[in-house]
């Protein structure tokens, strides 16, 4: 990607808005499927967070790949407090005392919905650098995404995987177990 759009105010043109958004599109819904696990929604989340750049660019110079992950990782986490949220009340309200379907059942047993559980109970920060660097990031691009110095992200990604391990084992236990 040419450095003039990586580190600009919002697009200027047609054109340059076009380039950004070849260049960012698949990243950033691949990024937001991993966490949302629905490519269609990963897809929304990843054009929303493009509108939010063309309708309301950044006022000051900054990095506008970082500007689209922080954005884009805020809708999905967002997305997932909603569900459990929405899962929890539609639990309450159900007739038979919010005993889980099959369905249900199934999915309550599987990694990646303890994953993405304990990922909606941390931090944001926590969450991004631990979905960036899972997502293959370096450390100067979880520093430029998250705004964080370089220099911090492997002792800041450490403790955030500190958090998730111990949410997890507070909630499901020792995997495995």
């Amino acid at each position: 990607m040419k450095l003039e759009l990586r580190y600009a105010r919002a697009p200027d043109g047609v054109a340059a808005f076009e380039e950004l958004f070849r260049m960012s599109y698949r990243r950033l819904a691949r990024l937001l499927f991993r966490i949302t696990r629905d490519f269609a929604r990963a897809e929304e989340m990843a054009s929303e967070a493009f509108w939010r750049l063309h309708s309301s660019p950044p006022s000051r110079n900054i990095n506008l790949e970082g500007w689209l992950y922080r954005t884009g990782l805020r809708l999905a986490l967002d997305h997932l407090r909603n569900e459990r949220r929405r899962a929890r009340y539609e639990a309450l309200a159900s007739p038979f005392g919010g005993a889980p379907g099959p369905d249900e059942s199934l999915e309550q047993t599987e990694e990646r919905e303890r994953v993405r559980g304990v990922l909606g109970k941390l931090k944001r920060e926590q969450a991004g650098l631990i979905l960036l660097r899972a997502e293959g990031f370096g450390y100067a691009e979880i520093g430029a995404v998250l705004k964080l110095k370089t220099t911090s992200v492997g002792k800041l990604l450490a403790r955030a995987e500190e958090a998730f391990r111990k949410e997890y084992i507070q909630r499901y236990g020792k995997p495995g177990s």
